[in-house]
C-alpha cells in the first residue's frame, strides 16, 4: 500500500485574494462563475462560500464512474443552497449541497442548470501563487487536480 504522503499533490503555501459575487434571479451559476474566473484571469479559484436559492439543478451522483457517468439527476423545483464548494480551474469541480421545502438535502458533483430563484453570493477565493489544471489520472478515470507554484512574476 502506497502511504497517503506519497500521492498527495501539492505545492507551497500561498497568499490569497478574495472576491465577492452576487448573482441575480435567473443567472446560471456554473457559467457564471467561469466567466468570472476568465475575466478576473484567476489561475488558482476555489469557491469558500456560498448561500442562495435555486430552481433548478443537474447533478452527478456519487455512485458515478468515468464508464458509467449516466447517475445524473435534473431537478426542478425550489431548493435553498446549503454548501457549494471545489475548485473552479477552466474546467470547474464543484459539489452542492441542496434542501427542500421540507428540508430534505440532496447533493452531488455539479453539471449545470444552478439556475438562480432569489441570490446567489458567493465568495470566491483565489491561491495567488498557486496554479490549478486537470491531468488525467488512470487510477480514477477522471481529469484530476494538478497543482502547480508559479513564481512570483507571474503573480497579478
Amino acid at each position: 500500500m502506497i502511504p497517503y504522503w506519497a500521492s498527495v499533490l501539492e505545492a507551497g503555501s500561498s497568499p490569497l485574494s478574495v472576491y465577492a459575487l452576487r448573482l441575480s434571479p435567473g443567472e446560471e451559476i456554473l457559467t457564471s462563475l467561469i466567466t468570472f474566473v476568465k475575466d478576473k484571469k484567476l489561475k488558482a479559484p476555489f469557491i469558500i462560500t456560498c448561500v442562495g436559492s435555486v430552481t433548478k439543478a443537474t447533478l452527478r451522483l456519487a455512485n458515478a464512474t468515468a464508464l458509467n457517468t449516466d447517475e445524473i439527476i435534473h431537478l426542478n423545483e425550489r431548493f435553498e443552497i446549503v454548501s457549494l464548494v471545489g475548485t473552479l480551474n477552466e474546467v470547474a469541480h464543484l459539489h452542492i449541497t441542496l434542501a427542500d421545502k421540507d428540508g430534505r438535502t440532496i447533493g452531488g458533483h455539479v453539471l449545470g442548470d444552478l439556475e438562480v430563484f432569489t441570490t446567489a453570493e458567493l465568495v470566491i477565493g483565489e491561491c495567488v501563487g498557486l496554479e490549478f489544471t486537470r491531468e488525467m489520472d488512470d487510477r480514477t478515470g477522471f481529469p484530476e487536480l494538478a497543482i502547480s507554484s508559479r513564481t512570483k512574476q507571474a503573480w497579478p
